[in-house]
């Protein structure tokens, strides 16, 4: 957990008073799992995601997500070689630790489906090959839910696979007084240094899947998603994906807070994150102005924790 403290701090030097929202960009690098950052224009969804890849000492490639993109422009593409008159395969972006997909809606489908492997499986296949990304690999995708003129909608099957979706939201007026104050000469961003290395994050990985979660517990996130799947207003639950992703969260969240077990509480904290962008409400309840994140609350009240 000590070496998490000053990755964490580090970030804030940038992003100005969203603790809770940092902390669950640091879980997720944790679990080894993707963060879509999903809200309006210049809240800090992008630079959430440089600070974060600033401050481990590992490189970063970005993607600008545009309607002409190619899955090739992503994933790579086999040129031809004059002088061995063979096809060599020339990596694309996503063979990066730490890959940023800005605006990744704005993608066509068929570009968008170029993140389906690496996400999941941690590997391009090209030409009946297979090469493995880096082990830190992490997609940091963000995405403008306002205006959706020239946009393509993720498809639930690529939702499911980021970890969290999360919202950084508008400053208080006193946080945006510090960061009108913090940019009067510079950005905070361009002086940024690393605080953690791969070699320490990957380690912290390792003591994450440590974390004891008992069979209680690992019931009542079964329970969770079970419920999803039998509501009512919603039309798809969560996944045994999402069930995994839950349990793991909660590890994650309780090495953030230095415990050696997950908690009920810890489960509930992280189940709006990592659950509700994978429930799909039914036309009925949405025309009730129903929202997933009511139904999932509705569920957590449902489902008693364990004593």
């Amino acid at each position: 957990m000590e070496n998490m403290l000053p990755l964490i701090t580090n970030i804030e030097n940038v992003i100005v008073g969203k603790r809770s929202v940092i902390e669950l960009a640091v879980v997720s690098l944790l679990c080894r799992g993707h963060v879509l950052l999903e809200d309006v224009p210049g809240t800090g969804k992008t630079m959430l995601a440089r600070a974060l890849a600033r401050s481990v000492a590992v490189d970063m490639k970005r993607i600008q997500c545009t309607p002409d993109l190619l899955p090739s422009d992503i994933t790579g593409v086999a040129i031809y070689n004059q002088k061995t008159s063979d096809f060599e395969f020339r990596p694309g972006p996503v063979f990066t630790n730490l890959l940023l997909a800005d605006e990744i809606n704005r993608a066509t489908p068929r570009a968008q489906s170029a993140l389906l492997e690496c996400m999941e499986e941690f590997r391009v296949s090209s030409d009946g090959i297979t090469y493995d990304v880096p082990r830190l690999f992490m997609v940091l995708a963000t995405q403008n839910p306002i205006d959706m003129a020239g946009t393509h909608p993720l498809p639930e099957a690529q939702l499911d696979r980021f970890f969290v979706r999360l919202k950084v939201g508008y400053p208080s007026i006193a946080e945006e007084v510090k960061i009108l104050a913090a940019q009067v000469r510079a950005h905070p961003i361009d002086t940024l240094e690393p605080v953690i290395s791969e070699a320490e994050v990957l380690l912290a990985r390792e003591q994450v899947k440590a974390i004891h979660i008992a069979t209680e517990v690992a019931e009542y996130v079964a329970r969770i998603t079970a419920a999803t799947r039998q509501h009512a207003d919603l039309r798809l639950g969560a996944s045994p994906r999402g069930s995994l992703a839950l349990a793991r969260g909660a590890q994650g969240l309780a090495y953030l807070r230095g415990r050696e077990f997950v908690t009920p509480d810890l489960v509930k904290t992280m189940a709006g994150p990592i659950l509700e962008h994978r429930l799909i409400l039914r036309p009925q309840a949405a025309a009730l102005g129903r929202s997933a994140g009511e139904v999932l609350r509705d569920v957590l009240d449902q489902v008693k924790p364990p004593v």
